[in-house]
């Protein structure tokens, strides 16, 4: 068995652009796992091996990656900073027991570390700050520490202190041992003395080291009387109570250097093996029940317990379909059967293997706290359990928010349906917030996502990884029709041509419906003027003929139709002819009753900055948008609205410039509501214009 207190299961995130790959890199360098270094901006960073990654410079997939630091395994994954791919981040911090917090020493906290923080609270993952990028140009590590302080609301326990600043950066000093660490310029991390501080931070580092040990020693009470009763205090034993504080959230030890000139980074692999939790001390997994109740039982992280482990991640790659799986508990071998409770089947696990970015290692089996990705799965996809078959329980579901934006595709060749059908399948089971849909009005295909670089990037794997050429079209708001009025009409169908001819009357009151109640018919006839056996038929009728309203041709929607009398022919009436009446009937009534457009309203949620909340609230009412709610908290506002769908495309793009970049949304259908008379009058003349062009 191994030894898991050597195991450290993190993952490191950040802005984007905040150097999260380069700083993989390093670590991938001083852990031997790599011996030539890439660069991001060269497109050759080692966890960037998507074209798309390579291109663009950007990480959009979290990638995986097994390495080893000073006897600790340690399984690191590069996580996307880029807003559109949070999901990417939102998972892996489901699995992670710890993560880096990557932060631009120039930029500061930006937006998206913000929502990165946001998630592993959530998540209640334990976490080291590092301040990179000391060598560029205003780079401030003292501002940023006050940044975590007022933006995040988190308390930065400084560890260490930069020896320069900007391109006069040679090092940092180890508070704890009071020991300068000094790189030369080779670019080769390991060229690097440790010698005595520089005799002009000499009352800094005392200064600072005094802070980080009165800190620490709050963790443990008779530490702190020995520190209050003048008494030096081990390393170890400071060690020990920044340890405890690390792993409970009480604050969170800050580093700071420069990846990519590989000065600092050696630091940073020592405090996760030191401060990071190990899976025995990550507070365990709960089990819940098939309908996401817990069950008061969980998951330990044991080897010899029943198998308990959590798909995470769905790849397609040349090899075939990956699944990565955080193991909680038990064991998992080649050849075993694994239960999959979301789907009730069972599958057999045919390979192993421990990733290396897009390489792999085979390996015979894994345990409780690993990190692995199965070979050849089916029917498992992101956030499913993988159990015991003797012994099944089911794991804390992810969730994840629905998507905000949706698109028409169609493929530019004839006969390319199929091919992008299967493509985009394949594209679902990889990516749990990436939508498809087929518009039954008009036969689109739709894909919906996080925003328009998500939705870009889509459409780019669509062509190049599954050689697809598609068109893109503009969405299209889905609207409603429906009547204001109450009216009583009758409507008689009488058809003669020699022999038997066809003849039904009715009578009948239109009326609108409650909202939300669809299509509703009722017969009030008595006495038999309309026979019991043509009732359907007049139903039939009605129903068939909602799908088309008369203002636009959208559906009609929440109308009661009642048939009150009418009359009949005792040769020539029929089912037929009681149908056609109705659709006539619908034809002659509907524009009496004051037919309206009903649209689409959305129930939005906006996280912003206090700064901009006057702003992003006067942007939603000019879209004619109702605030429901607004409130704040120690890292900004949520204001809750109700918007119409028709004003929220390209609202991220509105949103970013507004709150500097730093403002998210989701947004999900709420109700259909009357249109304005002008928006009605547009949405009309467009719906006759399509109509012309067909």
């Amino acid at each position: 068995m191994k030894d898991l207190t050597r195991y450290r299961n993190i993952g490191i995130f950040a802005h984007v652009d905040a150097g999260k790959t380069t700083t993989t890199e390093r670590i991938l360098k001083l852990t031997g796992k790599i011996h030539k270094i890439g660069e991001v901006h060269e497109g050759a960073a080692t966890t960037d091996f998507m074209e798309q990654e390579q291109e663009r410079g950007i990480t959009i997939q979290s990638a995986a990656t097994t390495c080893f630091w000073k006897d600790h395994q340690l399984n690191i994954i590069d996580t996307p900073g880029h807003v559109d791919f949070t999901i990417e981040v939102y998972r892996s911090l489901k699995v992670l027991d710890g993560g880096i917090g990557v932060f631009c020493a120039s930029g500061g906290v930006e937006p998206q570390s913000e929502t990165n923080w946001r998630y592993a609270n959530d998540s209640k993952v334990a976490r080291i700050i590092y301040v990179n990028k000391l060598d560029r140009t205003g780079a401030d590590f003292f501002r940023v520490v006050k940044q975590v302080e007022d933006i995040l609301a988190a308390k930065p326990l400084v560890m260490v202190l930069p020896i320069g600043v900007e391109d006069q950066l040679k090092g940092v000093v180890d508070l704890l041992t009071r020991k300068a660490w000094i790189w030369d310029n080779s670019g080769d991390p390991m060229n690097y003395t440790i010698e005595e501080v520089p005799a002009d931070m000499v009352d800094d580092v005392e200064a600072y080291r005094e802070q980080l040990i009165e800190l620490a020693v709050e963790q443990d009470d008779d530490l702190m009387e020995k520190y209050l009763e003048g008494e030096e205090l081990s390393i170890e034993d400071i060690k020990r109570c920044v340890r405890k504080g690390t792993r409970d959230l009480a604050f969170f030890p800050t580093y700071c250097g420069s990846s990519f000139k590989n000065k600092g980074v050696q630091l940073v692999l020592d405090a996760v093996v030191d401060y990071l939790p190990d899976p025995t001390e990550v507070k365990p997994q709960p089990e819940v029940d098939l309908e996401g109740h817990e069950t008061g039982n969980f998951a330990i992280v044991d080897p010899t317990r029943p198998l308990r482990a959590l798909a995470f991640k769905i790849m397609d790659d040349r090899f075939g379909a990956l699944t990565f799986t955080r193991l909680y508990s038990g064991t998992l071998s080649k050849g075993d059967t694994v239960l999959n409770t979301y789907t009730g089947k069972s599958e057999r696990v045919s390979r192993l293997v421990e990733m290396h970015a897009n390489s792999r290692e085979e390996i015979d089996s894994a345990q409780a706290g690993d990190i692995v990705a199965i070979v050849g799965m089916k029917n498992v996809q992101t956030g499913h359990t993988l159990c015991d078959p003797k012994n099944p329980a089911t794991l804390e579901p992810m969730v994840f928010p629905d998507p905000v934006i949706s698109i028409s595709v169609k493929p530019k060749t004839k006969g390319g349906d199929e091919k992008m059908g299967m493509a985009l399948s394949k594209m679902v089971q990889e990516d749990p917030s990436f939508h498809v849909m087929t518009d039954e009005e008009s036969g689109e295909t739709i894909i919906k996502g996080m925003g328009e670089l998500h939705l870009d990037i889509k459409v780019d794997i669509l062509r190049r990884t599954h050689g697809v050429d598609v068109e893109v079209g503009k969405p299209q708001v889905a609207y409603r029709e429906s009547v204001t009025k109450r009216i009583e009409d009758s409507y008689t169908h009488k058809k003669q041509s020699g022999g038997s001819g066809q003849f039904g009357r009715i009578d009948y009151v239109v009326e609108p419906g409650e909202p939300g109640s669809g299509f509703q018919f009722e017969s009030k006839v008595t006495g038999g003027t309309v026979p019991r056996e043509f009732w359907p038929a007049v139903e039939k009728g009605f129903k068939s003929s909602i799908v088309k309203g008369v203002l636009a041709g959208f559906p009609c929607v929440d109308l009661k139709f009642t048939l009150t009398d009418g009359s009949f022919h005792p040769v020539d009436s029929s089912a037929i002819a009681f149908e056609i009446a109705a659709q006539a009937g619908y034809r002659q009534s509907i524009p009496k009753a004051g037919p309206q457009i009903l649209e689409p309203i959305m129930n939005v949620d906006v996280f912003t900055p206090d700064d901009y909340m006057g702003d992003v609230i006067g942007d939603l009412n000019r879209r004619r948008g109702m605030i429901k709610s607004q409130e704040t908290g120690p890292m900004g506002a949520r204001i809750k609205a109700d918007v119409p769908l028709s004003e929220m495309f390209g609202y991220i793009g509105d949103l970013r410039t507004m709150t500097s970049g730093r403002g998210q949304f989701s947004m999900e259908f709420g109700h259909y509501a009357p249109c304005p008379a002008n928006v009605a009058e547009e949405v009309i003349k467009e719906a006759k214009e399509r109509q012309e062009a067909k």
